[in-house]
């Protein structure tokens, strides 16, 4: 889970958010946008990616406002910002701008590692974001889960649910938060057994498999499940991306084992095998439309669009006639 430091304010000058992980790394960041958002209903977020970002662009976003209102700008992959954007960060961590909250999202590592070094120099409140690769630190997570809302689960339940899940974080936080919604009274291993053997997952995860596997009506179905049972849409968006981008990986990937493409790929074994079920239908064309509905999906939940809900059926609609193509 992720770990802060003594600076705890999420409405300080500067977050950095540091690892590889992307649950953690998109709730450090929807940490510091509630806060915002307590303190001042009408916070504007600006959320970017390195691509989005030219030199000048965060002097625009932290300029005095006539209105004088809180922003949260968010750097997303802030190890791959431009030599020139960088240098517009660094100076404005000498004098970050009143009711404007920066927050960096950094792999950490090498690249980028000035940057990182500068955001700590300047005092930022940081959050570890790292990489659960080990089975104890994902059964500490499952617990850590529970416990944030209240809820017991017996040790026997935690590792039954993460040996039905796996190592993704996502899956195991929305098996966590279904658990919790549908079940009363402490979980134990024969509720985990009831939920994850024959029974589909309602979870951004559910909606995503059956997405890329071309089952429209199913993955509709449990897009709807899971949006009333309060699954947030960002979180849809990216099982989405992450679903279609396991098939583009694979399909482009040369052939092996499951434990030599886990390597390759960086995606556990048992992922490397539902993956090669799932991308019978589909095509390098089909890869890059449903890529492309992915974007705008994500771009209209996160204010790009009216309807989020909306945004979120097209896509899926989108990527399962996609995961169809090498049929039609």
């Amino acid at each position: 889970m992720a770990k802060k430091t003594a600076q705890d304010d999420p409405l300080a000058p500067l977050t950095l958010a540091v690892g590889q992980e992307d649950l953690l790394l998109d709730r450090a960041v929807q940490q510091v946008v509630a806060a915002a958002r307590a303190a001042d209903a009408d916070t504007d977020v600006r959320d970017l990616t390195p691509d989005q970002v030219q030199p000048g662009t965060l002097a625009e976003l932290t300029s005095p406002s006539l209105f004088a209102e809180r922003k949260v700008v968010v750097l997303r992959n802030a190890q791959d910002l431009s030599a020139d954007t960088v240098k517009d960060v660094k100076g404005y961590l000498g004098a970050p701008a009143e009711e404007i909250t920066l927050v960096l999202l950094h792999a950490g590592g090498a690249k980028g590692k000035a940057l990182l070094d500068a955001a700590r120099k300047a005092g930022a409140r940081e959050v570890a974001c790292p990489k659960m690769t080990k089975p104890a630190d994902r059964l500490a997570f499952v617990r850590s889960e529970f416990r944030t809302v209240g809820r017991s689960a017996t040790p026997e339940a935690c590792q039954a649910l993460v040996d039905a899940i796996g190592s993704d974080l996502r899956e195991l936080a929305s098996a966590v938060s279904q658990l919790v919604a549908d079940v009363e009274g402490t979980i134990d291993e024969a509720v985990v057994g009831r939920y994850y053997t024959g029974r589909a997952e309602a979870s951004s995860f559910t909606v995503a498999d059956r997405a890329v596997e071309g089952r429209a009506a199913e993955a509709l179905e449990a897009l709807r499940w899971s949006l009333s049972t309060g699954v947030a849409p960002v979180l849809i968006t990216s099982a989405l991306a992450q679903g279609v981008r396991a098939i583009g990986k694979l399909s482009s990937a040369r052939g092996g084992r499951p434990a030599d493409l886990a390597r390759e790929l960086g995606m556990p074994p048992w992922k490397i095998d539902r993956v090669r079920q799932q991308m019978r239908g589909w095509t390098p064309d089909g890869v890059s439309v449903a890529l492309r509905a992915v974007a705008e999906a994500d771009a209209g939940v996160k204010g790009g669009g009216d309807d989020p809900e909306y945004a979120l059926e097209k896509a899926v609609v989108t990527i399962a006639r996609a995961a169809r193509s090498r049929r039609t």
